[in-house]
This record gives C-alpha cells, structure tokens and sequence, in this order.
C-alpha cells in the first residue's frame, strides 16, 4: 500500500510539473472520458429506442392524415373548377348535373359497363344519361346507395337514337365491338344527307338525353345490313380510355314526363 501511495504521489508530481507529460495526461484522460461518454450514450439512445419509434409514428400518422385532407381538398377543388369551367350547350341548358368519378371501365369487352362513386344517397336513379364534357358516354342501369352501374356506350346491347345535326332522318348509334373510338350509326334513310365531318347529335326521342347532345362525328358512309338503309361510321368525341370525370343527368320533368307516359299507356 506505501508503494501504491508513492506511485500515485510521483505521477501526480510527473504529470503536474512537466509540461510534455501534462499534456499526454490531458489527451489521454479525453480520450477515455470521450470513449466512455459514448458509450453510455449508446446504451441510453437504445434503452430509448420505443420512445422514439413511437414517436416517428405519432409523427408519420400526422403527416398521412395531412395528406388525405390536402386530397380531398385538391379533390374539392378540382371539381368546382371543373363545374365552372365545363362548357354546358343550350341542350343542356334546362338540365341539372351531378359530378362523378369514374371507380372502374372497361373498353376491350362486347358488353362494357362503368362504375361510378354516386349513388341513390346522391340522388342517382337508374335511366339517367351520363356525359363528360365532350360527349355521350352511357345510362345508368343499377344503382347502390354509394355507386352506380352505367351501360357504357361501348356495349352492343346500347342502342343511342341519334341524328345528323342539322338534319331530322334518324337513326341508331351501336358499338360494333371493335375499336373503342368508333361506333356505328344504322338505320339512316337512304336520302339522308350527311358528309364527313358531320357532327352526331342526340335525337331527343328519349327521357335520358335531350336534343342536341354532342356524340361524334362522321368519319364515311358504310352499307347498312338492310338495302333500304345506309349507314355511317362515327369517331366519338368521348375518350372512353381516359374517362374519369363525369357529370350525371338530372331532368327535373323526368318524374312528370315518365307519369304522364304511364297514364297514356294505361
């Protein structure tokens, strides 16, 4: 024990009074204090490893519920944009709409349909015309409270009563099943009179579309399966392979108009 006091005694009486073993002390000694600061903070910073992960979460949650609002606002937005500056014909004009958006389509089957995120909760009912803001693009068929069905235009069993604007011969617009941008307009009477560019309008011989609602153009004459008739091939205005806004029909005579239709039938 004298001997460990005397070690002792000499290096402090070394390391104190020369200036060259002073400063290896001083070097040394940060070293070690340096080594074993960071190593308690390493054990501290994983014994507290859950309080922060449960805090990155708390933060992430925040941040996802921030961006669902700012996409539903920017969704808001874009809709009340889209209302005013949608332009709106003079066959529409006695018309209300209801906007929707498209939740699923197809363009490649003989028998298409669209899905929509309206429903009877919104004020949707099955016969109701669906347009975008170029053209014609089905009939509501099946309605749920928060979706709705639509026959696209793109399906053979939907047959559009169409006409030449301009003109009053009448006839049917069909898929043919082929191409998605085209469809076929029947039954025209041989002297109809018609030429390429030609625009296709709704007849107005329906509840669901009033006149004048913008379908297509003409892009030839083709023969028709009946020789009495003629036929015309029609690019449509409406890109079914980009549809995701639309507006639904509203027709508040529809009510009225399908009574009295009923009463006359009786």
């Amino acid at each position: 024990m004298l001997f460990i006091i005397y070690v002792i005694i000499g290096c402090v009486l070394l390391f104190h009074n020369n200036p060259f073993q002073h400063h290896i002390y001083l070097t040394s000694a940060n070293t070690v204090s340096s080594t074993i600061y960071d190593t308690a903070s390493n054990i501290t910073s994983y014994f507290n490893l859950r309080d922060i992960n449960e805090d990155l979460q708390r933060q992430n949650s925040d941040l996802e519920l921030e961006i669902i609002n700012l996409k539903q606002k920017l969704k808001r937005y874009d809709e009340s944009v889209y209302a005013d500056t949608m332009t709106t014909d003079s066959a529409l004009s006695r018309y209300h709409f209801i906007l929707a958006h498209v939740i699923n389509n197809s363009i490649n089957r003989p028998y298409n349909y669209i899905t929509i995120d309206k429903g009877s909760d919104d004020g949707i009912r099955p016969e109701m015309g669906i347009v975008d803001q170029n053209g014609v693009v089905g009939i509501v068929n099946v309605v749920g409270k928060r979706a709705s069905r639509v026959i696209s235009l793109l399906n053979s069993n939907l047959r559009l009563s169409c006409k030449v604007k301009g003109n009053d011969q009448v006839g049917s617009l069909v898929w043919d099943g082929n191409d998605y941008r085209y469809a076929i307009l029947e039954e025209l009477p041989r002297h109809a009179i018609f030429s390429p560019g030609d625009t296709i309008v709704t007849s107005g011989f329906s509840s669901v579309f009033p006149e004048g609602v913008a379908v297509g153009q003409v892009i030839e004459g083709m023969s028709d399966h009946d020789e009495n008739f003629f036929a015309l091939k029609v690019k449509l205005f409406t890109d079914f392979s980009t549809l995701s806004t639309v507006r639904i029909i509203k027709d508040d005579l529809n009510a009225e108009i399908t009574e009295l239709e009923r009463d006359v039938d009786k």
